[in-house]
């Protein structure tokens, strides 16, 4: 059934692709400003980095298409009676956002996103973390010229954390773009 629902998605992309007005490549990058919400511990956000690919397709005159590729750095601080202690996880996040044009130069930006764990920086728990994680994106675009772009977007994970924990990330993201 995954597979189906898979080639579904796939034949469904490059049709797309075929019948939309425009298609641009570029890149983009950025500040996370991430932490990790529904955890009993008292935890502080943590500000790291984001960067990859992107591609813009034109679906209609108020509409596009944003599939990215990402490596995204997020995670939280842990405060205990002894110390601080950080958690930084290095995920590949694979955004497809759906852009609804409000303006020549603003954009409402909403999409699912799938993340895999790459890696992990644990000082604090001993217990590793999902190495898939899905989160529900929103944020706003803003065209500044026609190949530069800025984006900001808030992302709240749908997943666990970890096996058996409530815990989720939670990540602010402001990008700078260049589409060529």
């Amino acid at each position: 059934m995954k597979k189906i629902i898979k080639n579904c998605f796939a034949i469904l992309f490059f049709i797309q692709i075929s019948y939309s007005q425009s298609v641009q490549l570029g890149i983009k990058a950025g500040a996370n400003y991430a932490n990790v919400k529904g955890s009993n511990l008292k935890t502080s956000p943590i500000v790291n980095y984001h960067a990859g690919l992107v591609a813009k397709i034109g679906i209609s005159k108020g509409l596009s298409f944003q599939p990215e590729l990402l490596y995204s750095t997020q995670g939280a601080s842990y405060e205990t009676a002894l110390s601080e202690y950080k958690n930084e996880l290095g995920y590949i996040n694979i955004p497809v956002m759906l852009q609804i044009h409000l303006s020549k130069s603003i954009s409402l930006d909403m999409g699912p996103q799938v993340g895999f764990l790459l890696n992990e920086k644990n000082n604090f728990d001993v217990q590793k973390s999902n190495t898939f994680d899905f989160t529900a994106n929103a944020g706003l675009g803003l065209k500044i010229t026609n190949s530069i772009f800025a984006q900001a977007r808030y992302g709240i994970g749908l997943t666990e954390l970890k096996p058996d924990t409530e815990n989720k990330n939670t990540v602010l993201q402001l990008s700078l773009g260049i589409l060529f």
